[in-house]
């Protein structure tokens, strides 16, 4: 099996136009590196130039918040789904 990574509209174009994209289970972080692999450019959408999770995106494994759990360190296993989504502002 694999694990899902569900894609927000404005980085599917990053994707392909794909809503959905399937990577290898592992830590998040693996699981971010499989997905710059096959896209690349997720990763420096997704992280800092520190390796960490940039402020304004959010990433959740089934319904809880990664920052919440252990971070990147966050275990991924088969058929779990994660969800980028980017921080929304205004007024």
């Amino acid at each position: 099996m694999a694990v899902t990574v569900r894609i927000p509209t404005t980085l599917r174009p990053m994707a392909g136009g794909n809503k959905l994209v399937e990577v290898e289970p592992g830590t998040l972080s693996e699981v971010i590196a499989g997905l710059d692999a096959q896209h690349p450019g997720f990763a420096d959408r997704l992280l800092d130039e520190g390796g960490e999770l940039r402020k304004f995106v959010n990433i959740f494994v089934d319904d809880d918040d990664v920052r919440y759990l252990d971070g990147l360190g966050t275990q991924v296993a088969d058929g779990i789904t994660v969800s980028v989504i980017p921080a929304v502002a205004g007024g």
